[in-house]
């Protein structure tokens, strides 16, 4: 009876332990898991920020090679023409990009951004030029620690930021119509308006964009075709916020000379 009684007792002993060992095993298995998806989701978005760095080198290249340039600024600057032409062009690109991306291989793809972060610093010397160097400077490095605060936290806030975001984008469908308004009206007191809406706005579309793009990359396979297009998506946009924020920052604090 006794031995009986032990039988019973070092049974149940052994199946809680091989529950305890099958728990564990699906524990490590999903800490596995887990490992694997961060460090997937961490190679899409260090990709993604490697693309809009680059693209940011090549637009301030550009920029400043363009505005230290007589005869690339006469030629820009000589007729409405080719300014706007660079401007439609900038459009069309970006338009293509946006719309076309999923027919197109992620080489074409990579060269029509690089391509558009190209011409976007042909038309931004014409801005720079109207400011000075230190400002510009000063400005850049608050755009650049703004972005890397806001992408920090939409990156690690545990907060659904997607209310915020269509609130950011709502209201930049307002500045878009407002600016367009004071192009004719040229007020000076709702400029500054539209300066300080615009940079709210991007700098709550920073985090946005930056917790969309952390949920994307839990869902894609990086390695694919489809997933290094999603990245250069997600570096243009991030790209776009970052000079939309420059641009309103440099109406705020810039220096003309």
């Amino acid at each position: 009876m006794q031995a009986f009684s032990f039988s019973i007792r070092h049974l149940c002993t052994t199946l809680a332990a091989l529950k305890h060992t099958r728990m564990n095993n699906e524990s490590f298995d999903q800490t596995v898991l887990e490992v694997r998806s961060d460090t997937a989701s961490g190679a899409f978005i260090t990709r993604t920020y490697a693309w809009m760095t680059l693209a940011l080198c090549i637009t301030a290249a550009t920029a400043f090679f363009t505005a230290s340039s007589e005869v690339l600024l006469n030629f820009i600057l000589g007729s409405r023409f080719v300014f706007f032409g660079l401007i439609i062009g900038e459009l069309l690109l970006v338009g293509a990009l946006i719309a076309a991306v999923r027919k197109m291989s992620p080489t074409v793809a990579t060269l029509v951004f690089l391509g558009y972060s190209a011409l976007n610093g042909l038309t931004l010397s014409v801005v720079l030029l109207a400011f000075t160097a230190s400002s510009i400077f000063l400005t850049f490095l608050i755009t650049a620690g703004t972005f890397a605060i806001m992408s920090i936290y939409g990156y690690t806030t545990k907060a659904d930021l997607t209310r915020l975001g269509n609130l950011a984008l709502m209201a930049l469908v307002g500045v878009i119509l407002a600016s367009v308004v004071n192009m004719f009206m040229q007020s000076e007191t709702l400029d500054w308006i539209i300066s300080y809406l615009g940079v709210a706005i991007f700098v709550g579309l920073i985090a946005y964009d930056t917790q969309k793009l952390k949920d994307l990359s839990y869902s894609i396979d990086h390695e694919s075709s489809e997933g290094k297009k999603a990245s250069l998506m997600g570096a243009l946009t991030l790209y776009l916020d970052f000079i939309n924020l420059f641009l309103f920052l440099l109406r705020l604090f810039g220096r003309r000379d």
